[in-house]
């Protein structure tokens, strides 16, 4: 066989021929059978393989013999024998810069419903309407803000990440505008709603564009950075709010809200390139139109080396597709994880929403050092965000570790969890939360009969409710994605809705409850709840695994990255 021959051969073989006759260095003819349809990095592996082979001046290489022996054999080329494609071919510094981009984006949901906690007397005095009644305001914002990841969610799993950024975007600065304008109370809530639809899109897709560039393994980290900056809102709203409405009124802060939501909007549209993978693939598929961004058009796409995935089929965005994520709540191990999520959601918003009123009753504060008495609240919410970020990225580490030894696997060897329907990834993501849980409940059942002391003693149990229910929310949801990582953003709405339903009911009634029995008794009365329901996180330690991998053999699901969410 001449070598013009075996160059033939070789493109006929990656190509997909299910069999052909391939030279070995050695000289013996080998058939090859091959074992799994080609992709394109297998394609260029063999292409570059076979320009070695006749060398860049197309000489054969002086390893392959013009004239090999007869000999033959029957092998096959399996693919796993093949380097694999990277999973996302940004670096850590790109994807860090993304992560950057998005929790920014993320930041707006936080920040404009904490940093009108300071101007509630304010605006209640504003549009004669009590405290309570306003308060109705914060209920509408969480109900919305619930609800809306439920739309956003499953459309941006199928008409990809960046449209829906701008799009929602588009809105949270409409309503930042009319509620600067507002003239009367039923507008104010109108608008509020709006805002809420506009911003609570930003949490899950930002999470989605982190499941979609990143493995389980890399994604703690990148977690701890869109949380820790995510929960910055918690901590710099409510004093942006008490400084802004002390000197400027409470409608400056929706033009504040206005300025900065237009700034990350043109980091969306200016640095923000598509990353849903049946668009955009691993970051190598060329991209254009809305899923491009401005930088793409001025510098070019640094890693495109393929064409659009025109021939990729892609749902139909219908109501059932909507309404998709309400299946998650059937699952046994989601739903004791969203419901357990919920409850201390619910309590820590019932402590956040009732401070204006309790602070300022009890201790005298003016709109300014109220806002500063919220900064406690947002530190614990930053570190425990943060902090914990570290804590999973331990706790996953350790599971792999003992994963490896249970079932025999070299250090040596790669393993992805998603294709590994039985690594334990409940283990690795509550290993620790029975200690924050155990924290949560002693600071929050002292919170109300701390009032009764010095300013100090509530401001410090408000940090450790803070931080700990923050520690809860970024466990359980990097868990929620890991067992649906197929449809991160609809699993992430779906968890969304159920902490903002149920934490939009204790917000609505929080005051009326304080009013009645005082916030002693209220706050115990939630610690003894949340010690009731712990025994939920036993069962989905001990049974969710079970349920887990029965969903999987229902399903037909084989858990691999790489997986198209949209087709």
């Amino acid at each position: 066989m001449q070598g013009s021959d075996r160059r033939h051969t070789s493109i006929g073989i990656v190509r997909g021929v299910p069999q052909d006759e391939l030279v070995l260095p050695d000289g013996t003819r080998n058939w090859v059978v091959l074992k799994k349809t080609w992709n394109r990095e297998s394609i260029q592996i063999f292409a570059d393989f076979n320009s070695f082979r006749h060398g860049e001046d197309g000489q054969q290489d002086e390893l392959w013999p013009s004239h090999p022996s007869s000999n033959s054999s029957l092998s096959f080329i399996d693919e796993k024998a093949l380097p694999e494609p990277p999973y996302h071919v940004f670096d850590l510094r790109r994807k860090r810069q993304l992560v950057y981009i998005v929790s920014m984006a993320g930041l707006f949901s936080p920040l404009s419903s904490n940093i009108y906690f300071p101007a509630l007397d304010t605006i209640a005095t504003e549009f004669k309407v009590s405290i309570a009644l306003l308060s109705l305001s914060v209920t509408v914002y969480m109900v919305v803000q619930g609800i809306a990841p439920s739309f956003w969610g499953p459309f941006s799993d199928t008409a990809g990440r960046r449209l829906i950024f701008i799009g929602t975007f588009t809105v949270y600065l409409v309503a930042n505008v009319g509620l600067g304008l507002s003239k009367s109370f039923p507008a104010l809530m109108f608008f509020r709603g709006l805002q809420a639809a506009g911003s609570a899109a930003t949490i899950s897709i930002g999470a989605s564009v982190i499941r979609d560039i990143t493995t389980s393994s890399e994604r703690g980290g990148l977690i701890r950075i869109f949380g820790g900056i995510r929960m910055l809102g918690q901590s710099i709203g409510p004093v942006f709010g008490g400084i802004l409405t002390q000197f400027l009124g409470f409608r400056s802060i929706f033009w504040f809200l206005t300025t900065l939501g237009a700034i990350a909007l043109l980091l969306v549209i200016f640095f923000l390139p598509e990353t849903l993978r049946c668009i955009a693939g691993n970051g190598t598929v060329r991209l254009s139109g809305i899923q491009r961004p401005v930088i793409y058009i001025i510098k070019g796409q640094p890693d495109a080396s393929t064409e659009p995935l025109s021939d990729t089929p892609k749902r139909k965005i219908s109501l059932s597709m909507v309404l998709s994520p309400l299946k998650f709540l059937g699952e046994k191990d989601v739903m004791i994880t969203l419901f357990y999520g919920g409850i201390i959601y619910t309590t820590w918003g019932m402590v956040t929403s009732s401070t204006t009123a309790l602070f300022q009753q009890r201790y005298h504060l003016n709109n300014l050092f109220v806002g500063l008495a919220f900064l406690p609240n947002g530190l614990g919410c930053v570190l425990g965000s943060y902090l914990t970020g570290y804590l999973m990225g331990h706790d996953y580490r350790r599971t792999e570790l003992e994963y490896r030894e249970k079932k025999g696997i070299a250090p040596s060897i790669q393993i992805e969890r998603k294709a590994l329907a039985d690594f334990p990834i409940e283990k690795a993501r509550m290993r620790n939360i029975w200690w924050v849980i155990l924290i949560f409940t002693l600071a929050t059942g002292v919170y109300g009969f701390s009032l009764n002391l010095p300013i100090a003693f509530p401001l410090v149990l408000q940090f450790f409710i803070a931080y700990t229910a923050t520690a809860v929310f970024s466990m359980n949801s990097a868990l929620i994605i890991d067992l649906y990582p197929g449809a991160s953003a609809s699993a992430t709405a779906v968890n969304n809705l159920m902490r903002c339903t149920l934490g939009a009911i204790g917000v609505a009634v929080v005051q009326f409850v304080i009013n009645a029995v005082g916030p002693g008794i209220t706050f115990i009365a939630f610690a003894i709840l949340t010690i009731m329901l712990s025994p939920l996180l036993i069962v989905e330690w001990k049974w969710g695994p079970r349920w887990r991998m029965q969903r999987y053999k229902l399903l037909g699901v084989r858990k691999r990255d790489g997986g198209h969410e949209c087709s």
